[in-house]
């Protein structure tokens, strides 16, 4: 009795000493951080999620919520988002479904702790699709059983059904309800057949869930009943309070511009291809560097500079697209004509461009849907080369010449045609005379006639410095020659 009434005198004194001090930790308001989840599922949204959550992931008292508004998008992306919100704190990630979560979004809404719905809303159906020569189809089955692993993974970390979170995934599974010892359990019907006899009788109740040749789809009070939903809600306020957070401060984590850019950016990306390629095309074609030149790199760099702030492209795709650029300036100002300065340099550009619209190098062979994006990547960037050379052509011969009846003159009204002095009177040529390549002939260059240099022509063939010629014909101040060996 003497050692309790110590006690209660050295609590007392410590009470007055430090008062409030035993409440402060019960009394801190947890922070809580809204991470709005909407729209496509793609890079810069992995990009956003990444950094909302960098520089508030080791705060002690935070709560992350993840308001799902989605169909879903790519599964490079969905799963960068997966493993970023799979390394924050345990027991203090909430999913909140304000109006669905379908596709990716139902992986990266399982990745949370727990999940709240809020009325008329739904969630699941997480079958890959990818593009081929027949359109969109369900991907096979070496991209499912990855896809069903994850599902496996977090459904077994965050305690939803594990097979019923796979048959999102499958089309082929065939999933019941089944009653054993009171107990309720979700079976695969493969597993139902393995059933010995003896189990089977034990079963009181069985009812399918998800039938063959479907993928589970739930609404807010299907998923509830199911083992998802820890409760349907009216709305975000309500499911922190169902998980006691009575009193909390809530933030909303809004977009930057850069992110909020990058968003906008996406549809475009491909046009932005298509014009960039394009311009530099024409540059190549005119004399100098002008305005198609210009517009050509700044439309490029905005699709580098997109993906980069997505977090896809880094410095290797910049310097291979700057080298591929130098190439072109080396075969626009230095080298005549178009030949393999230009070609290294438009597959570099090409090479860069498709490297900056995914984040690795090489596919991983154990993740089979890098395999068909760098597919995808390759046609979209090809694509837009095919595309933008057939509207520069297009341009070129029926566009331009057209705009001189526009533009203001002054313009010579007649050709020079017939006003050129007769080669033939002037320096004494004519057809058979023998002469020395003086230059190289490709095609065009310049002759050693009777001692006289003379710019001279081929029919097409190149002709070596030094090679002995004949000259074939004289059309309207042309000299067109051809190699002394073809006369014989």
């Amino acid at each position: 009795m003497k050692q309790n009434k110590y006690f209660v005198f050295l609590l007392v004194g410590f009470w007055f000493l430090f008062p409030g001090s035993l409440l402060d930790a019960s009394q801190i308001k947890p922070k809580v951080y809204v991470i709005p989840v909407s729209g496509k599922v793609e890079p810069g949204m992995a990009a956003y999620i990444k950094r909302a959550l960098r520089d508030i992931k080791d705060e002690p008292n935070a709560v992350f919520v993840f308001k799902m508004d989605t169909f879903g998008g790519r599964v490079d992306a969905a799963l960068d988002i997966v493993d970023t919100i799979s390394g924050l704190p345990k027991g203090r990630t909430i999913a909140f479904v304000e109006k669905r979560a379908i596709s990716a979004g139902a992986l990266i809404a399982l990745s949370s702790n727990f999940l709240f719905m809020k009325e008329n809303t739904i969630i699941g159906d997480c079958a890959p699709i990818i593009n081929s020569g027949e359109g969109m189809k369900m991907a096979g089955e070496k991209i499912q059983t990855v896809l069903r692993a994850k599902f496996r993974a977090l459904a077994r970390k965050n305690n939803y059904p594990v097979v019923l979170a796979q048959s999102m995934v499958s089309l082929d599974m065939e999933v019941y309800e089944v009653v054993m010892n009171n107990e309720k359990k979700f079976m695969e019907k493969k597993t139902w057949d393995d059933l010995p006899e003896l189990e089977k009788k034990k079963v009181s109740s069985k009812k399918t869930i998800v039938g063959k040749g479907e993928l589970l789809t739930m609404d807010d009070v299907e998923a509830f009943d199911l083992g998802f939903s820890r409760k349907t809600v009216k709305d975000l306020k309500e499911a922190l309070l169902l998980s006691g957070y009575k009193s909390t401060d809530i933030v909303i984590v809004e977009a930057s511009w850069s992110e909020n850019f990058v968003k906008f950016l996406q549809p475009f990306l491909s046009i932005l291809m298509i014009i960039g390629i394009g311009a530099i095309y024409l540059e190549i074609k005119a004399p100098g560097f002008g305005i198609p030149g210009i517009i050509g790199i700044i439309c490029l760099g905005l699709v580098f500079f997109s993906q980069y702030l997505a977090g896809l492209a880094d410095y290797t795709e910049l310097l291979i697209l700057v080298i591929g650029v130098l190439l072109l300036g080396v075969e626009v100002f230095v080298l005549p004509g178009f030949g393999v300065a230009g070609i290294l340099g438009l597959v570099s550009i090409a090479a860069g461009l498709v490297l900056s619209f995914q984040g690795f190098v090489f596919p991983d062979p154990s993740l089979p849907w890098q395999g068909v994006l760098v597919m995808q990547n390759m046609a979209r960037v090809l694509g837009s080369f095919l595309f933008a050379f057939f509207i520069s052509f297009f341009m070129i011969r029926f566009v331009l010449p057209k705009f001189s009846k526009f533009v203001k003159g002054p313009y010579l009204e007649t050709t020079l045609e017939d006003s050129h002095v007769d080669t033939t009177a002037e320096l004494g040529l004519c057809p058979g005379d023998m002469g020395i390549a003086h230059s190289f002939l490709r095609p065009s260059g310049k002759i050693m006639v009777n001692n006289k240099k003379i710019d001279a022509i081929t029919q097409g063939e190149f002709i070596d410095r030094g090679t002995p010629v004949v000259i074939d014909r004289i059309e309207q101040n042309h000299v067109i020659v051809k190699l002394k060996s073809s006369e014989r």
